[in-house]
């Protein structure tokens, strides 16, 4: 089997999945071609749609590689099947994002965070595929201990858990001004002048009583992979969206 005909052939087999392939199931039909050779192909044939301005390529998530189209074209294919969007509830995705980042993680530390009450958010949950039981904690009660699947993986176009986006807490450092002490006044970092109070408050500067506390939040580099685009599979079943 020469070079160019593997890469038809993963095409192929890429074009009519409904879901990610992972380089192991290519092997068991490409038995000729080995895994790397395998990665190489499937970049040169993204290499070929970029050059050509395709409407698609193929992406990596969920442990394998599936061909989407671009989040651009979203609009006319939700026009084609009328579908009403497949949107995670903001309770649904704060529980959602607790159980990525804590896991394996009970109802009860959950319910903590929380600070209220998730049996219905879970069961939501469970039914879309999106977290799965992982086991039990060793101890009174043996609580339950709650996980995500492949199938979150696949839902936001992620690889692996490690392509989260990193937390971090909030630091005044982050900001591009500081604040003097002796005086509620404000230094613009880049200029060295003061910004008198109604521009900081136009400009969004100003803090609100009870907002200087420490938050948790995305660093800039990663919160491209939380938006709220989202990618749709041949066929326009959703296969990537963000925050509501």
């Amino acid at each position: 089997m020469d070079k160019d005909q593997a890469k038809r052939i993963i095409e192929a087999l890429l074009f009519v999945s409904d879901k990610p392939v992972s380089i192991d199931a290519l092997k068991d039909v490409l038995k000729e071609v080995d895994p790397t050779e395998i990665r190489a192909l499937v970049e040169e044939l993204n290499g070929e749609y970029s050059t050509q301005g395709r409407s698609f390529s193929i992406k990596e998530i969920a442990g394998g590689f599936q061909m989407l189209t671009d989040p651009l074209y979203s609009r006319w294919i939700s026009a084609l099947y009328k579908r009403p969007p497949d949107r995670l509830s903001g309770p649904s995705l704060e529980t959602l994002a607790i159980i990525a980042y804590r896991q394996p993680i009970t109802r009860t530390d959950i319910e903590g965070i929380r600070g209220v009450n998730v049996d219905g958010v879970l069961k939501t949950l469970e039914e879309r595929g999106l977290i799965r039981t992982k086991g039990r904690v060793d101890g009174p009660g043996r609580p339950i201990l709650y996980g995500t699947t492949s199938e979150f993986l696949q839902h936001f176009g992620l690889k692996s858990l490690e392509e989260l986006p990193k937390l971090k807490e909030f630091k005044e450092s982050d900001l591009d001004f500081v604040k003097m002490q002796d005086k509620n006044e404000v230094v613009d970092t880049g200029t060295g002048k003061l910004v008198g109070d109604e521009h900081r408050q136009l400009s969004g500067l100003v803090e609100s009583e009870g907002d200087n506390k420490p938050a948790p939040i995305l660093d800039g580099a990663d919160k491209e992979k939380v938006d709220e685009s989202r990618t749709f599979q041949k066929g326009g079943v959703t296969e990537k969206e963000g925050t509501e």
